[in-house]
């Protein structure tokens, strides 16, 4: 159950695209003077070392966020829109045309934590969200992982944000809703667990289905992996039933930079494994300003993260 550590993963492909959404979703909310309250169902330890052990091990930053602070190389295979999508044509290369503001904005808040350039630190949600909020607002941290709750309690002391930031070690899931609605009527809450067992698919519908029942005017986001897993491809199916019964508007926008096969070795002969090829962002009760954005962004991203000729984007909304 506690085998998936997000250390491995920090500034991969993945998280460019959710830290992208979620901060040109909480600048929107922001704009607003009332209160937010954000609640993380799945924290992780809200700060991570790209140039430490656990990133290094797997590399996967250098295909991520890394990319954006590589020096320019020869550009890559051009993606195309996968199905469903805005239809449009890829954006060209980031040196022909300026990078799309959504990225911009993603990449000023890495440099926040990097002053010195480059992205040594990688910011997780929560200290991605701690960042952009004001004194009145308020975040709530769930983390499970004994190792990741205890170095997320360590991070947050350090901002001695009182009581502005709670850090609950307890199960997001099951205990998130108490704090919806809450006092003042807005809330954005994320939910991206590891997925790691194959019950998260359904606990993010169940937990998703409950927090509209108390609170139907909040803002839903939820991160999944694109995987060769049935679950996988029904999830953002029955999330957009859900919302459109609800008779709430959804956003979907997902970014694949690879293949999903599974090939061999010539030389070996072994299986190679193709890691996470694509994930998605889906959310209910989006910015009405997300949509442009996004469609500006995505065909960007596709491009710079691209690691084959697979690489596509997809952006669909309704209600």
């Amino acid at each position: 159950m506690f085998s998936y550590r997000h250390a491995f993963h920090a500034g991969n492909h993945a998280d460019v695209l959710k830290h992208t959404v979620l901060i040109a979703t909480l600048d929107h909310l922001l704009e607003k003077d009332a209160a937010l309250t954000v609640v993380d169902t799945h924290a992780g330890a809200g700060l991570y070392r790209l140039d430490g052990d656990y990133a290094g091990t797997s590399g996967e930053a250098a295909d991520g966020v890394l990319r954006f602070f590589a020096a320019p190389e020869k550009a890559p295979a051009t993606p195309a829109p996968a199905a469903k999508s805005t239809g449009k044509k890829p954006a060209a290369p980031a040196e022909e045309k300026p990078v799309a503001e959504a990225i911009a904005r993603y990449l000023s808040v890495i440099h926040d934590f990097n002053p010195k350039g480059g992205a040594r630190v990688y910011p997780g949600s929560p200290f991605i969200v701690q960042h952009l909020l004001r004194d009145h607002d308020k975040l709530k941290l769930f983390e499970l992982h004994p190792t990741d709750a205890r170095t997320l309690d360590a991070n947050i002391a350090q901002l001695e944000a009182g009581r502005r930031i709670a850090v609950l070690r307890d199960d997001g899931f099951g205990s998130a809703t108490k704090f919806l609605p809450p006092p003042s009527r807005r809330a954005l809450v994320l939910m991206d667990p590891s997925y790691e067992m194959k019950t998260d698919y359904g606990r993010v519908l169940d937990f998703a289905a409950e927090a509209l029942k108390r609170f139907a005017t909040g803002t839903y986001a939820v991160w999944y992996p694109i995987i060769p897993r049935p679950e996988a491809h029904d999830l953002p199916r029955r999330l957009k039933t859900m919302a459109t019964k609800a008779g709430k508007p959804w956003l979907h926008a997902t970014l694949t930079v690879k293949s999903s096969k599974i090939t061999k070795d010539a030389a070996s002969g072994e299986t190679q494994r193709p890691g996470l090829p694509a994930s998605g962002m889906f959310l209910i009760n989006p910015p009405y300003t997300l949509k442009a954005q996004l469609a500006e962004a995505l065909p960007q991203l596709a491009e710079r993260l691209a690691q084959d000729r697979n690489a596509a984007y997809s952006l669909e909304s309704g209600g």
